[in-house]
């Protein structure tokens, strides 16, 4: 289901994207559009991770310089049937880890020095069990496919409004295509980032239920969730708002008004009740 609810969901941001370009400007402007989501993707797909991982600071590791992490993560990758990712870590106090890469085979997997201090092991494997799942379901190729789709969205009602200014734009407005096209310069983008909002929690739950069945219980990541959000309150992570959807908890939501509203993540006690319905259904 919550696969579905995402194909839905990537489906609504590229009609978004193409009925915005065709509405701003005609049949070359959703040709443009197009061009700029099959750019955006081309980069997010081949370079998103180093990016990523260059933004957090994270340090590549060897085993013998993290024996735990390995020994933890060699045993995950047998139960999910993977290959082992490159491992990193990110000298950081507060708890917290992500995952990127295109594909199981050029996955990476990051945790913070803080994550290895104050987690158990059975917590650690909850979290990893996690990160490997949105690996194995393809949760970061997604995520930067609506990123780079919301982003052509909001760059085309940039380009839109500007040449509105400057007097430009389509002489075609018949039928009120004019108002239209002013109202998708102006709600357009916030309504790609709610819908690319909603797609990066879907698969925050799905990357749950998946770690639990991963390692046969919910235990781990359960306490690891609860410990992840104590931490994150006394310890905010700041770290670059372009990254923070792929942290298992959303690093800068300390202390936030809108953090329901504009979270990359769902909030923690609904995922913590989630991971609780499966023990009650075992």
């Amino acid at each position: 289901m919550n696969t579905f609810k995402t194909a839905l969901l990537l489906t609504a941001l590229t009609l978004m994207l193409l009925f915005g370009g065709q509405l701003i400007g005609g049949q070359r402007g959703m040709t443009f559009a197009l061009a700029i989501a099959v750019a955006m993707n081309g980069v997010a797909y081949f370079f998103s991770d180093k990016i990523a991982l260059s933004m957090s600071g994270a340090k590549p590791v060897t085993r013998e310089e993290a024996p735990r992490l390995y020994q933890i993560m060699d045993r995950l990758c047998g139960l999910a049937n993977l290959p082992m990712p490159k491992l990193y870590v990110i000298p950081e106090a507060a708890p917290n880890a992500f995952a990127t890469g295109r594909n199981p085979r050029n996955a990476s997997v990051a945790v913070t020095a803080g994550l290895l201090n104050v987690m158990t092991d059975e917590e650690i494997e909850g979290v990893l069990a996690h990160e490997l799942s949105h690996v194995r379901n393809y949760d970061i190729l997604t995520a930067s496919v609506a990123a780079t789709i919301a982003g052509a969205i909001t760059h085309l009602a940039f380009m839109g409004r500007f040449a509105m200014i400057f007097g430009g734009g389509r002489d075609d407005d018949r039928g009120g295509g004019g108002l239209s096209a002013l109202l998708m310069l102006f709600l357009a983008p916030l309504a790609a980032t709610f819908v690319q909002l909603a797609i990066s929690r879907q698969r925050e739950f799905a990357a749950d239920a998946s770690a639990a069945q991963i390692v046969g219980h919910p235990f781990g990541l359960i306490h690891a969730l609860e410990k992840l959000g104590a931490y994150n309150k006394r310890i905010p992570m700041q770290t670059d708002p372009s990254t923070a959807s792929l942290y298992i908890v959303a690093p800068l939501s300390a202390g936030s008004v809108f953090m329901n509203l504009f979270s990359t993540h769902p909030k923690l006690e609904d995922r913590i009740a989630a991971l609780k319905t499966m023990i009650v259904t075992r």
